[in-house]
């Protein structure tokens, strides 16, 4: 991807959709960065034009951001961590926190074995890290939604999964037995990115900090040094 830096083309970041979307797009309106996307259209622009916002699906956003095609992105260190890429972590949002715990049936308890355990979940580089942390051998087995029933139903005694209130776990007689990791919501952006477009970048991150409001300056100028 050729990047110009004195071009006065917008800044263009990756959104995740779903629930993440809401409380991002809420929080960019409370600084001024107001944006909207029309139906079914995956493209928008704030309306102060310094911002081109994507739309993608939330497993995808990594992808996105790391070739280059949206230099800017918001996303969750759980889906961050599972890629394996590397980004600059520019800022730490103060919403969006859930937490990766392991799970398992009420009472079941850690596992305590040298015999391999069975873990489902659709975060396999966590569940395997922790359980390589605790030196006790696993079989994951990868599943992409509803991971909950694999202790129900005896396809696993354990699960690895993002919990924020807890109520799904105990609805089916589950229960957190350890947490791994805090997860939190970062604005990322792709490096090589970054080094060509710090001065507008950093502009931005110090808006989204700031307490109130503020007035973006002009696109036209946003490529000046």
């Amino acid at each position: 991807m050729s990047l110009n830096l004195e071009s006065a083309a917008p800044l263009t970041m990756a959104l995740p959709k779903g629930r993440l979307f809401e409380q991002v797009q809420e929080y960019f309106a409370e600084k001024g960065f107001h944006f909207k996307f029309e139906k079914r259209r995956l493209v928008a622009h704030d309306e102060s034009g310094l911002l081109k916002i994507f739309l993608v699906k939330n497993a995808d956003l990594p992808t996105y951001v790391n070739h280059g095609i949206a230099g800017l992105g918001i996303s969750g260190e759980d889906v961050l961590y599972e890629t394996g890429l590397r980004f600059f972590q520019l800022m730490q949002f103060d919403f969006g926190s859930t937490e990766m715990c392991l799970a398992a049936r009420e009472g079941y308890g850690k596992p305590n074995t040298i015999r391999t355990v069975s873990v489902a979940t659709k975060f396999p580089r966590f569940a395997r890290d922790y359980f390589y942390s605790q030196g006790v051998p696993i079989q994951i087995i990868k599943l992409n939604g509803s991971v909950e029933l694999a202790p129900i139903l005896g396809l696993a005694p354990y699960i690895v999964d993002l919990v924020e209130t807890g109520n799904t776990l105990r609805a089916n007689n589950l229960e957190v037995v350890d947490t791994l990791k805090k997860i939190n919501v970062h604005l990322i952006a792709n490096p090589s990115y970054y080094k060509l477009n710090y001065r507008r970048i950093n502009r931005f991150v110090a808006a989204l900090h700031s307490e109130t409001a503020n007035t973006v300056p002009d696109s036209s100028e946003s490529g000046r040094k």
